[in-house]
C-alpha cells in the first residue's frame, strides 16, 4: 500500500494541471478587456481643457516642423 501511494504522488508530480478551456477563454477575454479599458480610460478620461492644451501643443509642434521643411 505504501508504495501504491508514492507512485500515484509521483504520478501527480509528473502530470500538470488539468485546465478548464472554457474558463481560461474567459480569464483571457477578461484581461484584454481590462487592458482596453484601461487605455480607454487615460484617452478620454482627461479633462477637456487638458485635451485642448495637448492639441494646441501637436499643432504648434506640426507648425514648428512645416517651417523648417526644404522647398524645392
Amino acid at each position: 500500500m505504501v508504495n501504491a501511494r508514492v507512485g500515484i504522488s509521483l504520478w501527480n508530480r509528473m502530470m500538470g494541471d488539468v485546465v478548464n478551456l472554457r474558463r481560461a477563454r474567459k480569464q483571457r477575454v477578461g484581461e484584454t478587456a481590462k487592458s482596453e479599458a484601461q487605455a480607454n480610460r487615460l484617452r478620454f478620461g482627461r479633462p477637456s481643457a487638458e485635451r485642448k492644451l495637448d492639441e494646441a501643443r501637436e499643432e504648434l509642434e506640426a507648425r514648428r516642423l512645416d517651417a523648417h521643411k526644404r522647398s524645392e
